[in-house]
């Protein structure tokens, strides 16, 4: 079975099942996922923030570059929040959240979202929460918000398969298309079984 990018499914990547009519996802599975991809996004925002607290507070550093150094931090945030969804969208569809959530973010034909659209949507994700989240109060009625919206995307239902079940389908492929499956050795063997 191959994923949606059309590559073949490694041992290591979980396959998602393809030919299904698959439905768009509401508002509560949206939200788990976007908790878990913020609790990872911040566990390694905090890790990274007490490592560069420690390495400074080895140099001694005036208590006037303070500000200069938490701006560059915040900074140093938005890259990695932005980086962190622009990344997984544009590779796989899914962030480690959707990945857990089974769901995917896809163009609105169905196809795989590119970086610059990803970002689009990204920006619309914090948009959407400005001055409060009315960028999602759609999402229960139409399966939409703003940040699909704006960046003509949709977030589908991603069941998916067992890394088991990838090798058995991969053996099973493989058996088809074998060489050796055509070999009068070969029907021997299988007619003594």
């Amino acid at each position: 079975m191959s994923n949606p990018s059309g590559a073949p499914a490694s041992d290591t990547a979980v396959a998602t099942v393809l030919g299904q009519n698959l439905r768009d996802v509401g508002l509560v599975t949206r939200v788990i996922s976007w908790v878990i991809d913020v609790l990872i996004i911040n566990l390694v925002a905090i890790i990274t923030g007490l490592g560069a607290e420690l390495i400074v507070s080895v140099f001694p550093i005036t208590k006037s570059l303070k500000p200069l150094f938490v701006a560059i931090a915040g900074a140093v945030y938005l890259v990695w929040t932005a980086g962190y969804f622009v990344a997984f969208w544009s590779i796989s569809g899914q962030t480690p959240g959707s990945r857990l959530m089974q769901v995917r973010l896809v163009t609105s034909d169905g196809g795989r979202v590119k970086p610059a659209r990803a970002l689009v949507r990204w920006v619309g994700m914090n948009l959407g929460m400005l001055p409060l989240p009315w960028g999602y109060v759609p999402i229960p009625f139409e399966r939409l918000g703003f940040p699909d919206w704006l960046a003509h995307t949709r977030v589908i239902e991603a069941p998916q398969l067992s890394i088991a079940e990838v090798r058995r389908q991969r053996m099973r492929q493989t058996r088809r298309t074998s060489p050796l499956r055509s070999s009068p050795a070969h029907k021997e063997i299988t007619d003594d079984r």
